[in-house]
């Protein structure tokens, strides 16, 4: 419940789930094994009922037992399809033909890359005949990134928004309708003992591009591993702030990290979009050697079917808390590119 920034801090949004499971196991035990007449075992359940409920509060929209934030998709037309692989690939990981097997079947539109160096870009040079639209950003610091497209963009720009090493790439998309689509590649730094000591450089880009996004009409795709959680309170806030849809939401947690540890999975890579689309499918890919499994997801661009009132809404001090973060570390929403007006 508290706002405080340090990664130990922060760090208690990611195992909702985890403390959830404890506390039902922990809850029959104490109902099956201890005296139910007692005020001290009472005193153990009701605390005990009341952590659950909170974590329950979180992570029950990522269930089916919530309501469809996006509604599923009914459109047949292919020129008004989008599918979009993204994939953080771990630098180290020398599995490449793993994930060329998976674009092969898959066939997506667009493929976003995390952590790719200059080895990973040599090796999907040979998707390149088949996805012919690129840009490139090559790093050695687990924070390279790649987008391959079948489909032609303009006005592409990598951006390091926040930190001088950490990239973000923005550009116009054009689907086979002729339809433009402002898309948003990010993958900010996490709090961690090994990264940021708090969590205020990932707030801040992603509660920045969110204040970039929250006026405008265009249709906005964002896509990435954000280090964050679904259910945190900053993710939560950029969903509010930026009037974007979770179509998660009512269909599952889709927990892409970590592979090696089935128990200690959590939501990391995600997609949010407006309301322009309605889903056509979303699962999580299986493994091709990193600690991420990869995302896929298909939309259809349709326009006035879903309702924005489905999403969440960020009040005035939310909105002042942002744009003091952005503030606070020197980024402007306005250096967030946008879609050229005339070419909308």
């Amino acid at each position: 419940m508290s706002k405080n920034r340090h990664w130990v801090v922060r760090a208690m949004d990611f195992p909702r789930m985890q403390i959830a499971c404890l506390t039902i196991c922990l809850l029959i035990y104490n109902v099956v094994s201890l005296d139910l007449t007692s005020p001290i075992t009472w005193g153990i359940i009701i605390p005990l009922s009341a952590c659950l409920f909170w974590q329950l509060w979180w992570i029950l929209p990522y269930t089916f037992l919530w309501k469809k934030e996006v509604k599923t998709s009914t459109c047949n037309d292919i020129n008004k399809q989008l599918s979009i692989l993204t994939t953080n690939v771990l630098k180290t990981n020398r599995n490449s033909g793993l994930l060329i097997e998976q674009i092969n079947k898959l066939s997506p539109d667009i493929l976003v890359t995390l952590e790719t160096d200059q080895w990973w870009e040599d090796e999907l040079a040979v998707i390149e005949a088949d996805m012919p639209y690129s840009v490139k950003c090559p790093l050695d610091n687990y924070y390279g990134m790649h987008v391959y497209s079948k489909l032609p963009f303009s006005e592409e720009e990598i951006c390091f928004l926040v930190e001088e090493d950490i990239p973000s790439i923005h550009f116009s998309l054009k689907l086979r309708s002729n339809d433009n689509i402002r898309m948003h590649f990010m993958h900010p730094a996490p709090p961690s003992p090994t990264e940021n000591t708090e969590s205020t450089e990932r707030d801040a880009e992603l509660l920045t591009l969110a204040r970039s996004i929250v006026d405008s009409s265009q249709p906005i795709i964002v896509t990435g591993d954000l280090n964050d959680v679904v259910w945190s309170p900053t993710t939560r806030m950029f969903r509010k702030i930026s009037g974007l849809l979770d179509p998660r939401i009512g269909r599952g947690v889709f927990s892409t990290f970590h592979v090696d540890y089935s128990f200690l999975r959590w939501p990391l890579d995600h997609l949010f979009h407006s309301d322009h689309f309605t889903l056509l499918n979303i699962k999580r890919l299986p493994s091709i050697g990193s600690d991420h499994f990869a995302l896929f997801s298909q939309l259809a661009f349709t326009p006035n079917v879903n309702a924005k009132k489905e999403g969440v809404d960020a009040n005035k001090d939310e909105r002042e808390e942002a744009k003091k973060m952005s503030e606070s570390n020197n980024v402007s929403k306005d250096d967030i590119p946008t879609l050229d007006k005339d070419n909308q």
